[in-house]
């Protein structure tokens, strides 16, 4: 580790002993640290009770939204919705996963979706673009959440009517908050979603 590296030449007197014992450190350093640093920076696995519990959370907000479209005959689980259902589920403390990045993020990852398309409808750079405005925009915004990103590529590459696609996506968006909120309510020893509203 770099800890292990860095103090001992500036806690060691220079003299004859530095040298060498920077040089004995140096040969099986870089087999020693590799190992921990692979293995130590990796989450820790969750608990199996807690890996069952949000694994299962968002599989059923997923299926939730796709009854939804049944019901509507609307498509309305998209890739961006299963990634924001990850997030909320799996790692609700994450400022990504908070209802107003899930909510405001898609919104506006809509918002640069339909202007790029509407400057270069169904066009591959047009959608980079859009993800990189997304990007630009739910920062300033204090709102981040990457699957925002992916929406405005959606939007951009299959050009969606607005009138169906954005409210589907609103009350998506809501369903997945409240589902989260929901489940984390039901284990007692799961973290209380959210950790913030607004």
């Amino acid at each position: 580790m770099s800890t292990d590296t860095a103090p001992s030449p500036e806690t060691t007197p220079a003299g004859p002993t530095a040298p060498a014992a920077s040089g004995s450190a140096a040969a099986p350093g870089p087999e020693a640290p590799r190992r921990p640093r692979m293995a130590g920076r990796a989450p820790a696995r969750p608990a199996p009770a807690a890996a069952v519990h949000g694994v299962s959370a968002a599989t059923v907000a997923l299926l939730g939204l796709v009854g939804l479209g049944a019901l509507l005959h609307e498509p309305v689980l998209i890739p961006p919705l299963a990634a924001s259902a990850a997030l909320v589920h799996c790692a609700p403390a994450l400022p990504l996963a908070q209802p107003r990045s899930v909510v405001v993020g898609h919104l506006l990852g809509a918002a640069a979706g339909y202007a790029a398309g509407a400057a270069a409808s169904g066009s591959a750079w047009a959608a980079a673009l859009a993800a990189g405005v997304t990007l630009a925009l739910t920062t300033l915004a204090r709102t981040p959440h990457s699957p925002a990103c992916a929406t405005s590529v959606v939007i951009v590459l299959q050009a969606p009517a607005p009138g169906r696609f954005v409210p589907l996506l609103l009350g998506s968006t809501i369903l997945l908050v409240l589902t989260a909120f929901a489940a984390s309510r039901v284990r007692r020893a799961a973290p209380r979603y959210p950790a913030y509203w607004w």
